[in-house]
């Protein structure tokens, strides 16, 4: 039977909304789980809330702010510096998309921070008939209007609200060095920042730009929304909310200061840490480079002592990485990403022997775009790859004609996607393809792991789970290898991309791994420690007593 579509109210301020939020609604309407059903406009906003009209009344404002002022400017500064494309918060008509949607006009009661819809405007509101609303306006909401629908109020917050609880979205954790920045998709309760939480993500905090930083996570949160409506639409409500009720905490506990805007007093250490963090960066830049390079030994068990394997080290002019290991005929293969410096990345095979000497690598496949992560399986006698082609918006398979050096393409497992580090595995009569992927552009590939299905893995359809994204973390989405079987465990090897890209590599025991249900959890963390210079290390892979693991090495330009 085909799910009733959800219906579902908009609460605005206007028909002006930012970019990130048309893409959600777009995606709404284009899926079909909900019908937008009424526009709860926000009649009562002052002045102050609308666009400066002039030269004066902008001063006017900033002298209203004054003991804000430093903040302000480093806005300012931060959005012309750090300019993003595309841009989450240009200015766009949302219009067109709600022609023949009728609008209720309300005007809260204000407080300092609060909107309380009240009187004939909550019953006009309640009146709608929708199953949940979604905020993308308004101040902080409270009293009746939280209960006028039965699904409540669906409603971002920008910060993981188990640490970060206010706003503005994405600075603090840059301005106090936070490793990772989180999203929320929440239904508000009075309790400020704390209600039901329908989906959580991580991203990796931008080091430098407040922009740049909330313009990943709103890219890639505008998604949260549509999603948890194609479950709701799937599931009914009382499976959906009992669902995520039990996967609440009973006790919700927060012990930092709400967040607000930094005073001038605040801004002023902060921005001294800031520019330190800006010449300690950009030094580095002008005194160090790093390369990729590999690490590979020869023992019986999994990876081992990092310390005491063999180094390959590439030409200065280009890195190594990406390695993935076959076995054939008695001989041990690595086929890596290999990319001079003014190149696109291409794949390349190198031969390792158990004396420790290797070969140097050989160009095996190229294209005019960017080629990485050569992942291998065998089917049928035969031996296929399937090479990231992000750049070329693909999934692409290639068959190999001789081993190791002619390959052929063979086709495309998918089309018009931003699909990063494909990972096949088979697991009780079916192929599971594990992939990072970004849904818009300007949202990070870091961040979120997919997972599809097919009875073949060189199917043209492949089926998307359920749980999608089935990993929603910086720390631990991206693939970093194959997967594979260890003493029954099944282990999946994941990039750790919260200090940096590949910053280390996390083993994840694969619990459950079904066509409905998807779980993991972490069994080892191979950080970049052993050896000097170290900033990086980012996939391993294995065949036989062959293990191998690429790193990212520092060294100084000069002297």
């Amino acid at each position: 039977m085909q799910p009733k579509p959800v219906k579902v109210g908009i609460l605005a301020d206007s028909m002006i909304q930012p970019a990130w939020a048309r893409t959600m609604l777009e995606r709404i309407l284009a899926e079909g789980n909900a019908t937008i059903e009424v526009v709860v406009l926000n009649g009562g906003r002052g002045p102050a809330d609308a666009p400066p009209t002039g030269i004066l009344d902008r001063l006017g404002r900033y002298w209203r702010a004054r003991d804000r002022l430093l903040f302000l400017a480093f806005d300012r500064f931060d959005r012309r510096k750090f300019r993003t494309d595309p841009d989450a918060f240009s200015d766009v008509d949302v219009s067109d998309l709600l022609v023949g949607v009728p609008t209720v006009e309300v005007s809260p009661r204000r407080t300092k921070f609060s909107d309380f819809v009240e009187g004939d405007d909550l019953e006009r509101v309640r009146a709608t008939g929708v199953d949940l609303f979604i905020r993308l306006g308004f101040r902080i909401l409270r009293g009746g209007i939280l209960k006028a629908a039965p699904l409540g109020i669906w409603s971002y917050h920008h910060g993981d609200n188990r640490y970060n609880r206010g706003g503005p979205a994405g600075y603090w954790e840059v301005f106090l060095g936070w490793s990772t920045t989180g999203s929320v998709l929440q239904i508000l309760s009075e309790d400020l920042d704390d209600g039901l939480v329908l989906a959580r993500s991580w991203s990796a905090t931008h080091p430098l730009s407040p922009n740049l930083n909330r313009n990943n996570f709103y890219w890639k949160s505008a998604a949260m929304i549509p999603r948890k409506l194609a479950e709701l639409a799937r599931d009914g409500c009382q499976a959906f909310l009992e669902r995520h009720r039990s996967g609440q905490q009973a006790v919700s506990l927060y012990s930092n200061r709400l967040f607000v805007r930094p005073t001038n007093r605040e801004m002023i250490p902060l921005l001294l840490r800031w520019i330190g963090r800006y010449v300690r960066l950009g030094l580095i830049r002008r005194l160090y480079r790093e390369q990729w390079q590999l690490r590979f030994s020869f023992r019986d068990g999994v990876l081992g002592a990092p310390w005491r394997y063999k180094k390959v080290v590439p030409p200065g002019d280009r890195f190594w990485a990406d390695p993935h290991v076959v076995f054939r005929d008695g001989r041990y293969f690595a086929f890596i990403e290999e990319k001079p410096n003014d190149e696109m990345g291409h794949i390349a095979v190198m031969e390792f022997r158990e004396d420790g000497t290797f070969t140097s690598p050989e160009r095996v496949i190229e294209q005019p775009y960017h080629l990485s992560y050569p992942f291998l399986f065998e089917w049928e006698g035969e031996l296929y790859m399937i090479p990231e082609t992000a750049d070329h918006g693909e999934v692409q398979l290639y068959r190999c004609r001789e081993f190791p050096g002619l390959w052929e393409l063979d086709g495309t497992l998918m089309t018009g996607v931003c699909a990063v580090d494909a990972t096949l595995f088979e697991h009780d009569g079916r192929w599971w393809m594990f992939v990072g992927m970004a849904e818009h552009p300007g949202a990070s590939t870091h961040d979120e792991l997919f997972l599809f299905s097919a009875p073949s893995p060189l199917s043209r359809d492949w089926a998307p789970h359920p749980m999608n994204p089935v990993v929603s973390d910086a720390a631990r989405a991206r693939p970093a290898g194959p997967i594979f079987v260890h003493e029954g465990v099944i282990i999946r090897p994941a990039q750790d991309c919260t200090l940096s890209y590949g910053s280390s590599l996390r083993l994840m025991e694969i619990v459950e791994l079904t066509p409905t249900r998807y779980e993991e959890r972490e069994i080892g963390h191979l950080t970049p420690d052993w050896e000097a210079g170290l900033q990086g290390t980012h996939s391993f892979a294995r065949a036989g007593r062959l293990n191998v693991i690429d790193v990212r090495k520092r060294s100084r330009r000069f002297f």
